[in-house]
């Protein structure tokens, strides 16, 4: 498909998806006044103000976001990628240690974690990389540079050490094989040497820190060290569980008032809304999900180019991601990782990246009738 390189066709604010905002708001709202309930008798109180500017923020920076065309970002993708390799070197040399892990660097009053910020480009590169390809059956020596592009900042981010971001990084990657055009025996291939690499990574002791290896085995049993790895997955699945099919309510939480359930604000946010607001609660935040993915697949099926629909499905990628393993770890269906929830758990780097991949959505819809 020919490229669109013109502004003809923009639509302007008037061709902007206000339905998806309004329910990304909708969340944000309901984040907003959890992180205020689970939060309230803490070291924590407040951050739901912090939440709040972040939020403030981000609509800020998405609505930047789509009024700059999205060809000009594919056109410094490179650029962006050699910047973030040296942001992630820097990390290693001079960033912030906090809690044994090494992931920030302070500027200022602030804390800038770069790993969050490269699931961004690596959604502009990607898409930026198998678009230029032209649809055609790729190569082996197509999917090796890919792999390359994907796995060159995935291990700089594992060595901080962060598994659970390092984690994101890959549905980018496996969107655009999948949407390049991968041949069925080649896929069949990566997935067994993959299955080698873990294990080979799991027996090596190198790559991955004790605590990372019990935090990934734990959700199986987590009884066996009911005050150790497994204290987590328990107090989660007690949380959820004692919301019944109403809830407790609001501020009424027995194991995030408690202060049983850990950073019930960020990693446990859904735990503790589970807890507070029962089953219905839960599934409201879930179809609200379903939903918001719906309508980005949507916007990705009316993109202009296939570069468009590309950057649209790798942020759909990324954030079915994200909310799979965070839901799942809180109903004690998968390990311990730290990733948060998109649009729910507090944080501004997670934050800032969501609202800046929807203006990158929104950009892509805007631009839908260019020619």
């Amino acid at each position: 498909m020919p490229r669109a390189t013109g502004s003809r066709g923009f639509g302007g604010l008037g061709d902007f998806d206000w339905a998806l905002l309004g329910m990304v708001v909708t969340l944000c709202t309901i984040s907003v006044f959890e992180i205020y309930s689970a939060t309230l008798h803490t070291k924590y109180s407040g951050f739901h103000t912090k939440q709040m500017y972040w939020i403030g923020g981000g609509i800020v920076v998405m609505f930047v976001m789509s009024k700059i065309d999205y060809h000009r970002l594919l056109d410094v993708a490179y650029w962006a990628y050699g910047f973030c390799l040296l942001s992630l070197v820097a990390v290693k040399l001079v960033g912030s240690k906090v809690l044994g892990a090494r992931r920030w660097i302070k500027i200022g009053p602030m804390h800038f974690q770069p790993s969050e910020w490269v699931k961004l480009v690596l959604i502009v590169l990607v898409a930026h990389y198998f678009a230029n390809l032209g649809g055609k059956r790729l190569t082996w020596g197509d999917v090796f540079k890919a792999i390359g592009l994907v796995g060159i900042p995935m291990l700089l981010v594992l060595s901080q050490p962060d598994l659970g971001t390092a984690l994101t990084y890959t549905p980018i990657l496996l969107a655009g094989l999948f949407l390049g055009g991968i041949h069925w025996k080649q896929a069949a291939i990566l997935c067994t040497v993959g299955l080698v690499a873990i294990v080979g990574v799991w027996s090596s002791g190198k790559i991955l820190k004790p605590y990372q290896k019990a935090r990934l085995t734990s959700f199986i049993n987590p009884d066996n060290d009911p005050k150790g790895s497994g204290y987590q997955i328990r107090q989660s699945l007690i949380a959820v569980g004692s919301g019944g099919i109403w809830g407790q309510g609001a501020e009424q939480g027995t194991q995030t008032q408690g202060d049983f359930l850990p950073i019930p604000h960020a990693d446990f946010i859904f735990a503790a809304f589970s807890e507070e607001h029962g089953f219905t609660g839960a599934f409201v935040v879930l179809l609200l999900y379903f939903v918001i993915l719906m309508r980005l697949i949507q916007n990705a099926q009316t993109a202009a180019d296939m570069s468009g629909s590309l950057l649209v499905m790798g942020v759909v990628a990324v954030l079915t991601f994200q909310i799979a393993v965070n839901v799942g770890m809180v109903i004690g269906f998968m390990p311990v990782t730290g990733i948060p929830l998109p649009l729910m758990s507090y944080g501004g780097s997670s934050v800032l990246f969501t609202f800046l991949a929807l203006g990158v959505v929104m950009n892509v819809r805007m631009r839908r009738f260019v020619n």
